[in-house]
């Protein structure tokens, strides 16, 4: 399976949590060295905890699932200050 697919199917895992919320995330890109850049949608890009269900939820889903990937990348999250 591409690797790109086997992301997609951790985050299915996650997707419907972060929808009942009104958000999603979207693969923008799986780099050369295997790091997901990822963008989260609606809700979840302007959520204060957004830094958070990123590190906690869908980081570790992703690396639990594709044990490849090194890294999770939000494209359009601003760490807390």
């Amino acid at each position: 399976m591409e690797l790109k697919q086997q992301v997609e199917q951790a985050l299915e895992t996650i997707r419907p949590y972060l929808i009942a919320d009104g958000g999603d995330v979207a693969i923008e890109e799986i780099t050369a060295d295997n790091v997901v850049k990822l963008r989260l949608l609606g809700n979840c890009g302007s959520c204060k905890m957004s830094f958070m269900t990123m590190k906690a939820g869908i980081e570790q889903a992703i690396l639990k699932a594709v044990p490849q990937i090194t890294g999770v990348e939000a494209v359009n999250l601003s760490e807390p200050v």
